[in-house]
């Protein structure tokens, strides 16, 4: 542990910009601890509050925009891509498309605290066309305001935080191994889940060739599209017949759909 203090005093600056773009092009490398080193070591007078917030903020605007090119080109295979990689994939598309839909650009300024959001905020910005200007405030704001907290938070309990430092020092190892393991169980707990969904999602799965037989045949089926608003936006193509509604709107709407035939759901 003290052997990186000497690193970040020779390097900080450089190791704050690098990580934080990382983690903003997807990589799994966290970005908070060393903002809140960063800010501890700069409430002791070691590095510019002003030039590491700049910094990072430099850093967050220069992944984001990366992906928001990417999504204005390539948008709904690059949020699926992004999606897959989460330990959540199932849910990752439709909940970050109803959070954007409902906020819009105000999403940009909160998308870092939010798990899940921080890494498809930018490609949903391109998929929608907002405006690049826009997106460039909106995505600087939310970047400084969230760089700001952890720098902040790093300055004000600097003392505090090399007290934890000292004391992961003596743990050592140990406390490295604990750390892992937690993490390994809850990576596994998260994988055993979803392969159980998709194990019960295939029993009740039907492929769109076989729903075209069963129209054809005169078969009385009842489909509906639960997509997005975002979704149905930015795509032309509906099922002719098929009733539209959110998946937020079901619970209020779940009258509208026929119970005296097969119900067929679908989405993005």
């Amino acid at each position: 542990m003290h052997a990186i203090i000497p690193f970040l005093l020779r390097h900080g600056y450089w190791v704050l910009f690098a990580n934080v773009f990382a983690e903003g092009m997807g990589l799994p490398i966290p970005s908070v601890p060393v903002l809140l080193a960063i800010g501890a070591l700069t409430g002791l007078g070691e590095f510019s509050f002003s030039k590491s917030l700049a910094l990072a903020g430099a850093a967050c605007l220069a992944s984001d925009g990366l992906w928001f090119n990417l999504g204005r080109f390539r948008g709904q295979s690059i949020l699926n891509l992004l999606c897959r990689l989460s330990l959540e994939p199932d849910s990752c598309v439709s909940n970050t498309k109803g959070l954007f839909r409902r906020l819009g650009a105000r999403s940009l300024l909160i998308a870092k605290f939010v798990p899940g959001l921080g890494a498809t905020a930018a490609p949903l910005a391109g998929l929608t066309h907002m405006h690049p200007l826009r997106f460039v405030a909106a995505d600087l704001a939310g970047a400084l305001l969230w760089s700001a907290t952890y720098l902040t938070a790093g300055y004000i309990f600097h003392d505090q935080l090399e007290l934890v430092a000292d004391q992961a020092a003596r743990t050592g190892s140990w406390l490295l191994l604990i750390l892992v393991s937690l993490l390994a169980g809850y990576i596994a707990w998260k994988y055993s889940q979803r392969r159980r969904f998709i194990r019960n999602l295939r029993i009740a799965r039907i492929r769109p060739e076989e729903l075209m037989q069963m129209i054809l045949a005169g078969g009385e089926v009842a489909v509906v599209d639960l997509r997005q608003e975002i979704d149905v936006e930015h795509d032309s193509f509906k099922l002719p017949g098929a009733i539209w509604m959110t998946l937020d709107e079901l619970d209020e709407r779940h009258n509208e759909i026929p119970r005296d035939r097969e119900v067929i759901l679908y989405c993005s």
